[in-house]
């Protein structure tokens, strides 16, 4: 069995903790480097109901997407609901490692595993890593459908292939527009409209859309009429996970380690119901 420094080793190999954003809070949270790994699993979210399940499971390890002390803190009592992971985590003999940025921009890398799910053709990096001689890293994915679809179809698609959730998929743009080349960004993308339009796709597929970004890109016509999809944040990551697990499987094999890995498909979207718009003009406002 690999000590959980080996393990690490490993998955620093795929996501370098000095390719995350320098507000990032990457790399190893809690664990013995001596300990032995037996299980691992792979999660979105660092949450009680996540970790949980890795007690449940007897891992030994615990890989998420998110950080679980993005700003920092002064305590880890379990009076509060981080500190109680970390509690539980450390009574349980479970070590957590986050690869959070510098696994949006790998690759593979978060948008890869999403526009995988979604069958679309990567053609390249919306945010190129200037780093990369290769040109393959970066923020993001510009990507190409096999056949054109509808905005709605496209809608339709991501509904049917991301994990289910409340929100479902908001679509902003014509329904009826015909899509060729599609952006896509795990989590929140509204901070990437230039490079979209610069990347002239028909529309753009991402989470955390807000109002006045999304109004603003849409009201300028003078670029083109791109249509934007908004998904749940928690859904356009999730893909990565089964992602990451293959590739740790991999490196497993490779190096004769007898590891379980497992994916969580604990839904830790915080939205947990929707109520669709009932007005008798589903165009106008109440009077």
């Amino acid at each position: 069995m690999p000590r959980l420094s080996e393990v690490i080793a490993a998955l620093e190999t795929l996501w370098p903790a000095e390719r995350a954003e320098s507000w990032d809070a990457v790399g190893t949270v809690v664990g013995d480097p001596d300990q032995e790994v037996t299980r691992v699993l792979f999660a979105v979210d660092p949450v009680q109901e996540i970790v949980d399940e890795a007690v449940k499971l007897s891992a030994g390890l615990l890989v998420t997407h998110h950080p679980l002390y993005l700003r920092g803190t002064t305590t880890v009592a379990a009076t509060h609901f981080k500190g109680r992971v970390v509690h539980t985590l450390i009574k349980h003999d479970i070590a957590l490692h986050v690869a959070h940025t510098n696994a949006d921009t790998a690759d593979p890398g978060v948008s890869d595993a999403l526009a995988g799910a979604l069958d679309l053709r990567v053609t390249g990096p919306l945010v190129p890593d200037p780093t990369d001689p290769e040109g393959r890293r970066g923020l993001g994915r510009v990507c190409a459908l096999d056949h054109p679809l509808t905005v709605r179809e496209l809608a339709a698609r991501a509904a049917e292939r991301l994990p289910a959730t409340a929100q479902g998929i908001r679509v902003a743009g014509d329904p009826e527009a015909l899509v060729r080349t599609v952006a896509v960004s795990g989590g929140s993308g509204d901070s990437l409209f230039d490079h979209v339009r610069a990347a002239g796709v028909d529309a753009f597929l991402t989470a955390d859309l807000r109002h006045h970004p999304a109004a603003e890109f849409l009201a300028d016509r003078a670029h083109s009429p791109l249509a934007l999809l908004d998904a749940a944040h928690w859904a356009t990551e999730w893909p990565w996970c089964e992602l990451a697990a293959s590739q740790l499987d991999e490196i497993s094999d490779r190096h004769g380690w007898d590891l379980r890995v497992h994916v969580s498909k604990t839904v830790t979207d915080p939205w947990t119901a929707h109520a669709a718009s009932t007005t008798s003009d589903p165009l106008g406002a109440p009077n």
